[in-house]
């Protein structure tokens, strides 16, 4: 099963695909999170940090560091997810990427959410709407895109005659 996922997989696609959803994911919540919340839009970048710096960059406010940390963090794990999301959704089409990403994001916000808590307890204080929200686009985008890219999905349209007749 390995080998096949391992051939199937446009990889190349992959870190497009997760840079592009950890953007978009990220935005929602620079956007939305002061919005809705009423808090500062870098806590979250400062609870992304905290998983690798501790619970104690939290209230830091002044330094950089965290902030940095964070976004890498963010984009690692954007990554990660991302390949997750191209192991399911591979070869369904870019509808099924759309939605079956935006249904697999669901499913890391639960994961995410309710047991990454039990390792990490100051994680529920972020847990939002505004959460839910990031991870439906995070998992839209991040399959739209690797089916973009995917080259196992065959064109449709002329494009698609032309690469009939070729084989």
């Amino acid at each position: 099963m390995l080998q096949s996922i391992q051939s199937n997989i446009t990889w190349r696609a992959i870190p497009f695909a997760g840079l592009a959803a950890g953007t978009a994911h990220l935005l929602v919540n620079l956007i939305l999170t002061p919005v809705m919340l009423g808090i500062q839009p870098t806590l979250i970048m400062r609870y992304m940090g905290s998983l690798v710096l501790g619970q104690g960059v939290l209230m830091d406010t002044e330094s950089i560091t965290p902030l940095v940390v964070g976004v890498i963090v963010h984009y690692v794990l954007s990554i990660l997810f991302t390949l997750l999301i191209a192991i399911v959704v591979h070869r369904w089409g870019l509808m099924v990427g759309i939605v079956g990403g935006a249904i697999l994001g669901l499913c890391i916000y639960l994961i995410n959410y309710y047991t990454m808590t039990l390792a990490v307890d100051w994680m529920f204080a972020i847990n939002s709407p505004v959460m839910i929200i990031a991870h439906l686009i995070f998992g839209a985008v991040a399959g739209g895109v690797y089916e973009t890219y995917d080259h196992f999905d065959l064109p449709t349209g002329s494009l698609a005659e032309e690469k009939l007749k070729n084989v």
